[in-house]
């Protein structure tokens, strides 16, 4: 029989994962990382199979996802949407493999093994072969209806390219957030003083939970279909034959699918995908291993959760530990103040990590990571350097009786008082002439993503306001040579290099000028949006909240920043001194050209011509768009060297492939023509 504090803790971690999964799959804000949450529900389980009397049909180790959020319309899945039990060691795979031939009586099945992509899980409903519902997993029997913003995805077709479509097809899958797009994004995010969506898996949860689909249609999301659902008026015998269908029809699968027979092959994939698990374009945090035959699975059956024929292995963290020096703050160019860990060097996912996000206030109280301790470090989705807490064990006394690290009070930088603005996170400097605000702003103005202005960086940026040459942003164009030749550091090469740069960026289209204005909410994307929309700073400065709104992609919350910026009186006398200066507010022809309206292309391989995003621009700039992911609505791809597997996609569904050759061509015609 268990004890009391047995009882008891089995009764915190029920409520304990209850809440985390709510944060997870509806608020889309985890506060643990994956990692943890699954040790919580390891725990729990383990708890319930050594306890019997413990059992309670309302665990949450019976149940999948999380209610339905009330905001959107729920809808019940014919086929219940079930999760994956889960095998992080390999005795536990071993055991599954037996499980497995113990139910078919000794025979073993053909094995699928699929990556296990970290979206966020949803049912696609074809009636007839239209697109009729799209349905997010829910508690796997409700989910809710976000049809409307999965029309969005470029990824799903509208329509199944099938002569005969089936009456009712049900497909599940996951969309996901492409890894080199939410990079871009989340520099863009902490350009515009907005806080960094943790992982690809957030992003895409909280694109397609939207109340507004034009704000999802901005997001560069795509979809990989895995299972299926229900299915009316075609006989599928096989999941492989099911897949078949599923490619047939265009809708998107994964070309790194493999059949095995047997246990031995299944893990000779999972190592090799273990090693190259940062190859895809999405990211994977494990391999789907599936029985093959429909009937074997039929025979195998499912559990309230998830089923038997399936399992998915999970691999392990990319992590790190090591010493934290120190927490320091930094202030942005919006005023918010970020702590950062200071740390000893640590290679993490094969790159070295001296400092790492703790986001805000909360997250770092959260964590209690103090300086001195040892702490656990991860690349969250091998991309950030995340701090994930502390090693209690390892926690010196000292440092215990030091207590929690605490935000400061005022600004490291200027003296000022720090904020916290109600219902907010973040926390601010109120001194709009922090010197290191002006700093981040007037390195972000020169820096690649903006004017790109040549010779002026952080140093020297550093050096132009200490020294009162640069006031505001406009006064670099007024920088004289004399006065450069002056400061220390400078002789005449640098002098004029610096000066030619200045003068090239006044030559800038305008979307450039509009991301270094430090305009809220608008990155790289919104300012190209907007300067084909409007043309010219001029122009779009008298432009209405209204009209800013209707541009495609851009929407009401958007505007109303840019409303602002322009009515705030410090702007728009910067702005009459950018004009005055001579730099160009209006955009290049090409931001409007429409040669390559209604052509979608897919990069693959890196360019000798360009970066990635070079070739990006050049597309969207023409009308066209860039997808991340090829299917059978591609017009083309463009295969640099290394490509990865989308090439091969591209041979398989028939989608054209160019060379950089056949790039610049239709870059220049219009005209897409396969090869070289």
């Amino acid at each position: 029989m268990a004890d009391e504090e047995t009882r008891r803790r089995a009764t915190d971690l029920r409520v304990r994962i209850e809440y985390h999964r709510y944060r997870y799959y509806i608020l889309s804000d985890p506060e643990v990382s994956d990692d943890e949450f699954d040790a919580l529900v390891r725990e729990l389980t383990e708890l319930e199979r050594a306890h019997p009397e413990l059992d309670d049909p309302n665990s949450p180790t019976k149940q999948v996802g999380a209610p339905p959020d009330p905001a959107f319309q729920p809808v019940t899945h014919r086929v219940p949407m079930l999760s994956l039990d889960n095998a992080f060691e390999a005795h536990e795979l071993d055991a599954w493999f037996e499980r497995v031939e113990k139910g078919l009586d000794g025979r073993r099945p053909t094995y699928v093994c699929e990556l296990k992509i970290d979206g966020v899980g949803c049912s696609l409903v074809y009636l007839d072969g239209h697109l009729a519902q799209a349905v997010t997993r829910g508690d796997g029997r409700v989910g809710e209806d976000i049809t409307a913003n999965v029309r969005t995805v470029e990824a799903v077709p509208d329509w199944l390219d099938l002569d005969r479509p089936p009456p009712r097809l049900e497909v599940r899958g996951e969309v996901y957030y492409p890894v080199d797009a939410f990079e871009t994004m989340n520099a863009d995010r902490e350009a515009r003083g907005e806080p960094r969506f943790a992982n690809p898996r957030n992003a895409a949860s909280g694109a397609l939970r939207q109340k507004d689909p034009r704000i999802t249609a901005t997001r560069p999301l795509s979809m990989v279909c895995h299972g299926m659902g229900a299915l009316e008026g075609v006989n599928v015998r096989r999941h492989t034959q099911f897949l078949e269908l599923l490619r047939d029809a265009g809708l998107p699968t994964t070309a790194e699918t493999r059949t095995f027979d047997s246990p031995e092959g299944v893990n000779e994939f999972i190592a090799y995908w273990g090693e190259h698990r940062h190859d895809p374009e999405y990211e994977i945090d494990g391999v789907v291993i599936k029985v093959d035959d429909h009937g074997q699975q039929r025979q195998l059956g499912s559990t309230s959760a998830a089923p038997r024929w399936a399992i998915a292995w999970k691999y392990p963290p990319e992590e790190q530990e090591t010493r934290l020096r120190d927490i320091e703050v930094n202030v942005g160019r919006t005023g918010k103040v970020t702590p950062f860990a200071q740390l000893e060097p640590v290679t993490v996912a094969g790159s070295t990590i001296g400092t790492a996000t703790l986001h805000n206030e909360d997250q770092a109280a959260a964590k209690d990571v103090r300086p001195g301790d040892t702490v656990r470090v991860r690349k969250a989705g091998d991309v950030i350097p995340e701090v994930l807490g502390y090693v209690a064990s390892k926690r010196p006394r000292e440092v215990e009786e030091a207590g929690p690290w605490r935000m400061p009070s005022v600004c490291p930088f200027c003296g000022s008082d720090l904020v916290r603005l109600e219902g907010e996170a973040a926390t601010y400097c109120t001194n709009v002439d922090c010197p290191n605000r002006q700093l981040e702003s007037l390195a972000h103005f020169a820096s690649r993503g903006a004017l790109d202005i040549e010779g002026l960086g952080y140093e020297t940026a550093k050096l132009l306001l200490d020294t009162g040459l640069v006031k505001d942003l406009a006064d670099t164009f007024h920088l004289d040579r004399d006065a450069l030749l002056d400061l220390e550091g400078f002789g005449e090469k640098k002098a004029d290099n610096l000066l030619a740069g200045i003068e090239a960026a006044k030559q800038q289209p305008l979307e450039r000028l509009l991301v270094g204005l430090n305009i809220p909410h608008v990155g790289g994307t919104v300012a190209r949006l907007l300067a084909r929309a409007f043309g010219s700073l001029e122009t779009l400065r008298e432009a209405d909240e209204e009209a800013i709104a209707s541009v495609d992609g851009v929407g009401p919350i958007i505007a109303q920043a840019v409303r602002r910026w322009f009515e705030n009186p410090r702007n728009a006398e910067l702005a009459d001194k950018l004009i005055a200066a001579g730099v160009r507010t209006d955009a290049e022809a090409g931001e409007r050209s429409d040669l390559l309206d209604g052509v979608s292309v897919v990069i693959t391989g890196s360019l000798e011509g360009f970066t990635r995003d070079e070739a990006k621009e050049a597309v969207t700039d023409r009308g066209g768009k860039v997808t991340s992911s090829v299917s059978k609505r591609t017009s083309a791809v463009v295969v640099g060297a290394e490509p990865g597997s989308k090439a091969d996609k591209a041979a398989e569904l028939g989608v054209p492939t160019l060379d950089e050759a056949g790039f610049r061509r239709l870059l220049e015609t219009g005209e897409v023509a396969s090869g070289g």
